[in-house]
C-alpha cells in the first residue's frame, strides 16, 4: 500500500501540472526509452512485452505527445522511439513529485528512520533494482 500510495500521489501531482492522461506504467516505459531513443521491439524486450503492445503502447503515447517517432539516423530501417520535450518535462514533474513525498515522509518519520527504511529496502531487493522485465507486470512477451 506504501508503493500504491505514493504513486497516486505522484500521480495526482502530474495531473494538476497538465499531465492526466499518464499512467504508472507509463513511467516505466518512458524509463526505458532513455535519453538516447530506443526501438519498438527494443522497448517491448526491455518491458517483457510483445513489439505490438510495445507498438501500441508508444502509439498512444505518441497520440499524447510524449513520445516521437521517426528514422534511426545511423539505420534508415529502424524506427526510433524519442521521448519529446512534454515527456521529458514529465520525467522531471515526477522526479520533483517523488522527492515531495519523500520530504514528507522525511518529515513524518524523521530524517533516521527514513534512512533506516531505505536500507532494509535496500537489503530486501535484488542488486539489480532498475529491472523493467518482471514477469506480469507489462503483459507476456510473445
Amino acid at each position: 500500500m506504501a508503493f500504491r500510495t505514493v504513486i497516486d500521489e505522484v500521480h495526482e501531482d502530474l495531473a494538476r501540472h497538465g499531465h492526466p492522461d499518464v499512467r504508472p506504467m507509463h513511467g516505466f516505459v518512458f524509463q526505458a526509452i532513455g535519453p538516447h531513443g530506443t526501438t519498438a521491439a527494443d522497448l517491448g524486450r526491455t518491458l517483457g512485452v510483445s513489439k505490438q503492445a510495445a507498438g501500441k503502447t508508444v502509439a498512444n503515447l505518441e497520440q499524447l505527445g510524449y513520445v516521437s517517432v521517426g528514422h534511426d539516423p545511423h539505420d534508415a530501417r529502424r524506427k526510433l522511439v524519442r521521448l519529446t520535450s512534454r515527456g521529458v518535462e514529465c520525467l522531471a514533474l515526477s522526479a520533483r513529485a517523488f522527492e515531495n513525498v519523500r520530504a514528507r515522509w522525511s518529515a513524518e518519520l524523521g530524517t533516521e528512520r527514513l534512512r533506516a527504511l531505505d536500507d532494509d529496502l535496500r537489503r530486501m531487493t535484488p542488486a539489480d533494482f532498475f529491472r523493467l522485465d518482471f514477469p506480469g507486470w507489462f503483459g507476456t512477451a510473445s
